[in-house]
């Protein structure tokens, strides 16, 4: 059984936890503002998923994986009950989890993403990222150079380059497993959650410039999660939670703070 790192925020608070969830090629530390902001009022833990950030490697990659890997997090600390937080692959990871363990939530946060599969549309970006080749480059900025032949936005590319970090042979690398991401792409990405209803209080986040959410959408939204509303920030994409942070935030908190927006 293999722990996900973390970051605590908040730890002294009494209250449920909130655990947070990144998405595809994130990690804990593009929610830190977040993380520092609601840790004072509730224990918050920022969480790398399996194959990202700092957290274990593996050659498996599947909305389950991960769903346990929330169980094994959630034994360790002793949390018998949690708040919910996913962003995009995130938030598929913790509807699983919702529906698969539905005792273990109070409330469900899902973050511009649907139980639907959705059609593989990372192709330019692992096309990037396999172009880089770390015995040749010798420094963040080649990489940077490498990426921008792919992917034209320098939000992305910066996105993207926050994972390299040195090793000890001084080479640069990626914090994420690309190899396990590439090959496992369809498992997580074209693939719907797993059937079943999850009644807890749920709520759906959505970027007003994002196509992740869509009106026709709901209908199976509201069937496996009855309980659930949609709430779209505006001036945000994908990232929403970076791109309006001050709207992110006060919608969550007022969600977890037991005002149920309808």
């Amino acid at each position: 059984m293999q722990i996900l790192h973390s970051k605590i925020y908040g730890q002294e608070k009494s209250g449920t936890p909130l655990l947070v969830f990144h998405g595809l090629f994130g990690m804990l530390d593009n929610w830190g503002s977040f993380g520092k902001e609601m840790g004072e009022f509730f224990p918050v833990h920022l969480i790398d998923l399996r194959n990202h950030g700092k957290s274990f490697h593996s050659e498996e990659m599947s909305h389950d994986d991960l769903a346990h890997d929330i169980t094994h997090y959630m034994e360790h600390y002793g949390i018998a009950k949690a708040n919910l937080l996913g962003h995009s692959l995130g938030g598929k990871a913790v509807m699983q989890f919702a529906i698969k363990y539905p005792l273990k939530v109070e409330k469900l946060i899902v973050v511009d993403i649907g139980p639907k599969a959705y059609p593989p549309h990372h192709q330019g970006i692992m096309k990037a990222l396999e172009s880089v080749d770390f015995e040749k480059v010798n420094s963040r900025q080649e990489v940077e150079e490498l990426l921008h032949q792919f992917i034209p936005e320098k939000s992305v590319i910066q996105f993207l380059t926050k994972n390299l970090y040195w090793k000890d042979d001084k080479k640069l690398d990626w914090r994420f497993n690309l190899k396990t991401l590439s090959e496992k792409y369809s498992e997580f990405v074209s693939n719907a959650i797993k059937y079943g209803v999850f009644t807890g209080e749920t709520l759906f986040v959505a970027g007003a410039k994002s196509n992740y959410i869509l009106p026709q959408d709901e209908f199976q939204i509201k069937q496996q999660f009855p309980n659930s509303s949609i709430v779209t920030i505006q001036n945000a994409g994908h990232w929403v939670q970076a791109e309006n942070p001050k709207d992110f935030n006060e919608v969550v908190k007022d969600f977890i703070m037991h005002k149920f927006l309808s």
